[in-house]
């Protein structure tokens, strides 16, 4: 009885000590193939980020390869370890439902990270704006500071520092102002109502003589009456400047304004402000 006994305790020691080893070198194999996949998962990234990194698509793939690498090397370590734990006679359905209910509890508490991650995406990968550009969005208007994973950092007019989720960013109606080819100007000179008929139409023709003179002005430029005001006649002016940098076009603007002034103080013709006319009747 106690030969048998040991006999059977023997057995049981070397068939624990066989799936102790192969239990052992599974890891390793596992590991092994783990590092090799990571290894050619970088090189595949590394040679497609190699090939896209040059122009507009630089900024996009140097955000959005290095997601996609996590996300692949999530999946090759999930589906190795589910494989192996199969192997040694795990459940792989219940590993897959345990995973699940993790990864909802996960998704609940993470929801607005996530929604923010595939907001940058989207954005990256429709080339809404990068690094550098001027935009508007909402109430924010100021340059493009960073883009990460979860939002985007602008710096205001007024050098104010702002975070936007990019979940938010997104769903939003976004101006890039720096993808603008030429900036729209908008323009009013107002003289007064005793202005004579020579006059006034001279002073369209300054307008148009100053507007004409300068080579950062489009042609399409013109300039009309534009309305008949309270206590003014309102001369108006509407071009584009050839210049898409905010700064050039307040310049531009300043000039117009300065050489326009100065030509209508040369000529005679006043400008107009706000005035008033009052007329008092008389009793009979």
């Amino acid at each position: 009885m106690i030969d048998e006994i040991l006999a059977y305790t023997d057995k049981l020691g070397k068939l624990f000590s066989t799936f102790k080893v192969s239990m052992i070198l599974g890891i390793i194999i596992n590991i092994v193939i783990i590092a090799v996949l990571f290894k050619l998962t970088e090189i595949f990234m590394r040679k497609l980020q190699d090939k896209f990194n040059s122009g507009e698509n630089a900024a996009t793939f140097s955000h959005v390869i290095p997601i996609f690498e996590k996300i692949i090397k999530f999946l090759i370590v999930f589906i190795l370890a589910a494989s192996f734990l199969q192997s040694q006679g795990y459940s792989l359905t219940s590993l897959i439902a345990g995973f699940g209910i993790t990864g909802l509890a996960v998704g609940f508490a993470a929801q607005q990270t996530i929604a923010s991650m595939f907001g940058t995406i989207a954005i990256l990968t429709d080339k809404v704006y990068k690094n550098g550009d001027y935009i508007k969005v909402n109430n924010t208007e100021g340059t493009v500071e960073s883009i990460n994973l979860r939002s985007t950092k602008i710096r205001t007019i007024d050098n104010f520092l702002v975070t936007v989720p990019n979940d938010i960013m997104a769903d939003s109606i976004v101006e890039n102002i720096s993808q603008a080819h030429k900036r729209r100007m908008d323009m009013v000179f107002g003289v007064t109502y005793d202005t004579s008929d020579e006059k006034l139409q001279r002073a369209i023709d300054i307008v148009k003589e100053v507007v004409n003179s300068r080579s950062d002005i489009g042609k399409d430029a013109y300039v009309t009456i534009q309305t008949l005001d309270s206590s003014s006649i309102n001369i108006r002016l509407i071009g584009y400047a050839k210049t898409k940098a905010y700064d050039v076009l307040m310049k531009v603007k300043s000039e117009i304004y300065f050489e326009v002034v100065k030509r209508y103080r040369a000529e005679g013709i006043e400008f107009a402000f706000p005035s008033t006319t009052v007329y008092m009747a008389k009793d009979n």
